[in-house]
């Protein structure tokens, strides 16, 4: 698979560079990466197992709708993955996976007042992946990387329609949440950890549902 293109397709629909719904054309990204069609569809294959795209015969290929539905039952599924791998890596948490805590609290500072979108984005994906190192299990990184991009994906819908005070308190709960788990993690308490990033995904969660859509509860 040409990584150039998956790693290029994938970038803009996680960050919404092709909007929810939007099509595109085979032909167009084909002259666009200077390929035939054979590799772009095997990109478009796998984004499509990935279920961020559908191939529409004779239409061409959408980018994924943001369903409540589906991404509901997603976020079901991440909190119990959160807890277990939470957990897991709090039994093997390194002097640099705190440094690297370190660094997301730092970034928080820096854009509570620097409205930065993707920057905040990308700094979420880290404190996912920090935990992902320190847990060492492929299976479950895999399981929750796949659910991570689907529900991101509303998340930074809602980040772009933010205005200034409800950017900065998204930036400071995220700044929290961070600074919660640098303290717990500190006194060795995996079991803890687990049901911490159970219950900050949760609070994530009904910040999108109650702040944005107008809902409560999972």
């Amino acid at each position: 698979m040409n990584q150039h293109i998956y790693h290029t397709l994938h970038n803009r629909i996680v960050f919404l560079t092709y909007a929810p719904g939007q099509i595109l054309k085979e032909q167009v990204l084909a002259e666009e990466f200077g390929v035939s069609r054979t590799p772009l569809r095997t990109v478009l294959f796998r984004l499509e197992w990935e279920h961020l795209v559908k191939i529409l015969p004779r239409t061409g290929i959408q980018v994924s709708e943001l369903e409540l539905n589906t991404i509901t039952h997603l976020f079901q599924a991440r909190l119990e993955l959160e807890s277990v791998i939470g957990t897991l890596a709090a039994e093997r948490f390194s002097k640099p996976h705190f440094t690297r805590l370190d660094e997301c609290m730092e970034q928080c500072r820096q854009l509570l007042d620097l409205r930065d979108t993707e920057a905040l984005g990308r700094m979420d994906m880290n404190l996912k992946q920090i935990f992902h190192d320190a847990a060492g299990n492929p299976f479950l990184t895999e399981m929750s990387d796949r659910f991570y991009v689907l529900t991101f994906r509303l998340w930074y819908f809602n980040l772009l329609k933010m205005d200034n005070q409800a950017w900065r308190q998204e930036v400071l709960c995220l700044q929290a949440d961070v600074k919660t788990l640098i303290d717990i993690l500190a006194k060795g308490t995996p079991e803890r950890v687990g049901k911490t990033r159970k219950s900050q995904l949760l609070a994530h969660v009904e910040r999108i549902r109650a702040t944005f859509l107008g809902l409560s509860g999972i």
